[in-house]
């Protein structure tokens, strides 16, 4: 595909204002903002002017970081650009102010804000300051040196809470600075449209809408699914052309190819689960799921990965003989037909051809992984802020489109507070649901008579909830479901990120993001549990803030060098779970999930096949997401004994170091999830599972869920045909069931 020669700007997106509530007092601002520009600080030379809120250097580290950034920067002004870069004070950059402001309003937890609260109320009192810092001086008020020690020191504290923050306000401050900065993406070189491609018009949609009113809105249909995502827009098509009236409802909003890919600041707000910012309730896992038309099959790398056999046997050896049946496999077949998937126009980027060579050097097992791309060479890294070739087969441009094509009805911001039902001699039987919709004026802020919030109430025959993972199980408690099993069982597949340097220029956010796969360590422990190692996207503020902070120009110094990078994850399919459940002040997610010591021993070895493939590749410098390993750095004498391979010294101590280590501490982690899996679990018994082997909430009648969730157990590879091919299945047997139950009625 030869590059992209016409201009092209994405459309403008319209988010909601920044609320004004106020979060903290100014003093606890100045003392967050002074703590952030200790995580990002300002960079000078001694002997310049000085100030307590910069980090002063020798004028030989400063110049050799000016003239290293100034090297990679490709500008007539790389020198200008360096120096503003090293200079910049997160401080005064009103932007990362309201960034951090709609952070902690929208998205951040009750307990969380109060326990940042806490700590910056004590700061600011003598006898506080002392206990957390060694001086009865406020931290804002002391010396930088001083400032970044006492930071680094809780990183380590006795002290859990003070630990927590450091691990909270370290990932924060680094990902608002990347969203935020103005120099960042110059630096690394990162460009807002992609180089590859052509931009073309995605499928058009039409929703309906709502005049205001105080009485709830009532509407009909035979089938109202609840989530517009990989399961509920397979549900969707087939119900629709089995002649069947559909109405699909989705609390986010819908985008065109003409938006996209989004800025990020647009983008994390648009188009992710509590914009992108998720994590679990030990701060040691960020969690990644969309929240938009469409939902993860817009957002996701266009992985698509069938069942694996020994996955199927197992879901099958637990009561669920569908899974080795020939059922499944045609649903699994259909389903990849309608979305592209294949393998056969990839070309791999940078770093998907070293995990692929490196696996042939090193004798492992590795293949390309298909892509739901049609018959297209999608060379483009950017679609996690979405596709605007429009060329990924995600639920919009397929399942979503056919479904519009045969007749359904859609309504975007439309947040279902409950299923109804009706109470028969046979027992509760689904009969709709009652949510709120918001047009998108008023979920952006505006006034006016489009600005409109609204009670609804959708009356159905059948209820498909298909929110996802994390929103399904959350809806049922809502509607009184009772079974204790409603948000247990959850799968992550829990990652650790790597990240290799290289000496060329690999550019690595151009190409699509995960196209290769090792499973030469797929199961470690002979029952299906293990390791993968993939690619992932290289967008600058989902893949930089995983790593290890050290100091304020380490870190600079390691963002700068994002484009000679390639990175890695540990994908690992868990054996140990974890649960959803809704918060105790106001009803928001919660995810409760720390990986165990069992899967953490996998995800040692996942680290170890990715240091070896960057080392073989030739990488210069090797980092994970896990603090108490330093970085590995080439020796030099490595570049003229290339011949000894993986059996290098250096690299041999780096590997049993980590072995030797608790494998990869919780404490000492950054875990990162995009899979999410099993909350509303199918099983053979009510005692075990939440839905039946037909996707049917146990002890109701016409309320399924076809979604990740319903998943027995984590599926150990990228979850979206699995989801597609139950969803594709249970859906067809749903269309039947209601012809006959129609067909009754008219009898």
């Amino acid at each position: 595909m030869a590059d992209q020669t016409i201009p092209y700007t994405p459309l403008p997106v319209s988010i909601p204002p920044v609320s004004q509530e106020q979060l903290f007092s100014e003093l606890q601002w100045t003392t967050l903002l002074s703590i952030a520009s200790t995580v990002v600080p300002k960079i000078r030379s001694r002997g310049g002017s000085r100030s307590s809120s910069d980090k002063q250097v020798s004028k030989a580290v400063y110049d050799q970081a000016l003239s290293s950034l100034t090297a990679k920067i490709h500008d007539p002004d790389a020198g200008v650009i360096a120096a503003q870069y090293l200079a910049e004070d997160v401080s005064t950059n009103a932007a990362f102010r309201e960034n951090i402001q709609r952070l902690f309003t929208t998205y951040v937890h009750q307990e969380g804000r109060n326990g940042i609260s806490l700590i910056l109320n004590v700061l600011n009192t003598k006898a506080g300051s002392l206990l957390l810092t060694g001086s009865m001086t406020p931290f804002q008020n002391q010396p930088f040196e001083v400032r970044e020690n006492v930071f680094r020191g809780w990183e380590t504290s006795r002290l859990k809470p003070l630990r927590a923050v450091f691990r909270a306000l370290s990932a924060i401050s680094r990902r608002t600075w990347i969203v935020t900065s103005p120099t960042a993406l110059q630096v690394i070189g990162f460009p807002q449209i992609p180089a590859h491609g052509q931009p073309r018009d995605s499928h058009p949609y039409e929703f309906l809408g709502f005049p205001g009113g105080d009485r709830p809105e009532i509407i009909e249909t035979d089938v109202v699914v609840v989530g517009s995502g990989c399961g509920g827009g397979v549900a969707a098509k087939n119900l629709a052309e089995a002649g069947h009236k559909v109405i699909v409802v989705e609390k986010a909003y819908q985008y065109s190819s003409r938006d996209f890919p989004m800025s990020f600041d647009q983008g994390f707000v648009s188009m992710f689960e509590g914009s992108g910012a998720v994590t679990t309730d030990d701060g040691t896992m960020g969690v990644f799921a969309g929240s938009v038309w469409g939902g993860g099959g817009t957002v996701n790398w266009s992985a698509s990965l069938q069942t694996q056999g020994y996955v199927r046997q197992e879901w099958a050896d637990g009561g669920l003989p569908f899974f080795t049946s020939m059922e499944f496999q045609n649903s699994l077949d259909r389903v990849c037909e309608r979305i592209g998937a294949s393998s056969e126009y990839t070309r791999h980027n940078h770093q998907n051809r070293v995990l692929l060579e490196g696996a042939r050097k090193l004798g492992y097992s590795a293949s390309a992984v298909p892509q739901n791309t049609g018959t297209h060479e999608h060379y483009c890294g950017h679609c996690t802020m979405g596709c605007r070739s429009a060329e990924k087969q995600g639920p919009t441009e397929t399942y979503l489109a056919d479904a519009s094509k045969a007749g359904a009805q859609f309504i975007e911001g439309f947040h279902v507070d409950r299923v109804l039902f009706t109470n028969t001699k046979a027992g509760r039987v689904a009969s709709g649901v009652e949510g709120t919709w918001t047009s998108r004026d008023a979920w952006c802020g505006q006034s006016g008579p489009t600005a409109i919030k609204r009670k609804v109430i959708i009356k159905s025959k059948k209820v498909v909830v298909s929110c996802g993972t994390l929103q399904s199980p959350l809806l049922l408690l809502r509607s009184g479901i009772k079974n204790p099993q409603v948000g247990r069982n959850l799968h992550l597949h829990p990652v650790v990120i790597g990240g290799a340097v290289f000496d060329e220029e690999t550019r690595p956010w151009e190409g699509a993001a995960l196209t290769t796969v090792i499973d030469e360590f797929e199961d470690l422990d002979g029952h299906g549990h293990g390791v993968k190692v993939e690619c992932l996207t290289m967008l600058p503020p989902a893949f930089l803030p995983a790593f290890t902070w050290r100091d304020g120009l380490d870190w600079k110094m390691w963002t700068a060098k994002l484009s000679h990078m390639a990175g890695f994850i540990t994908l690992t399919k868990d054996r140990d779970t974890g649960r959803v459940y809704p918060d105790p002040v106001d009803g928001r997610l919660r995810i409760d999930y720390t990986p165990s010591a069992f899967d953490r021993k996998h995800i040692v070895e996942g680290i170890v096949t990715a240091a070896k493939v960057a080392y073989i590749a030739g990488a210069k410098e090797f980092r994970t997401s896990y603090r108490d390993m330093p970085p590995f750095v080439r020796p030099d004498a490595a570049n003229t004994n290339a011949a000894e391979g993986t059996n290098n010294a250096a690299l041999q101590a780096w590997i049993s170091e980590l072995r030797r280590k608790t494998p990869c501490d919780p404490e000492r982690t950054m875990f990162a999830s995009a899979h999410q899996m099993g909350t509303c679990r199918m099983g053979s018994s009510v005692r075990s599972s939440v839905v039946d082997p037909e996707c049917q909430v146990w002890g109701t009648r016409g309320l399924y869920v076809m979604d990740a969730s319903v998943f027995p157990s984590a599926s150990g590879v990228n979850p979206m045909v699995t989801n597609m091919g139950i969803a594709d299945w249970a859906s067809q047997k749903l269309a039947k069931s209601l012809d006959k139950q129609i067909s009754k009625t008219r009898l």
